[in-house]
């Protein structure tokens, strides 16, 4: 069976958080440690200029399912930059 995954990406410039939702448990975690980021009653849920990078980042590390990650913008701008490089 093939089961669709479906991604949300929220960006600051500094980070980007990815939101799976099928992996999501709804501890609602994400809520309570960073209330101003993280509304799951409203639409865009996730407020990404509510707080810090470095606060998203921490608080999204504490996700219990893994449906929370992110990463560094400018480390994939790296990357990218090497890859084309080496093309």
């Amino acid at each position: 069976m093939n089961e669709r995954t479906i991604t949300t990406k929220y960006t600051n410039g500094d980070i980007t958080v990815v939101w799976q939702p099928q992996r999501c448990t709804h501890s609602g975690n994400c809520a309570r440690g960073l209330p101003t980021v993280f509304h799951p009653s409203e639409r865009p849920w996730i407020e990404i200029d509510g707080a810090s990078s470095e606060a998203i980042v921490e608080q999204v590390k504490k996700c219990p399912s893994g449906a929370l990650s992110y990463y560094m913008n400018d480390a994939l701008s790296s990357i990218q930059s090497a890859e084309e490089e080496n093309d």
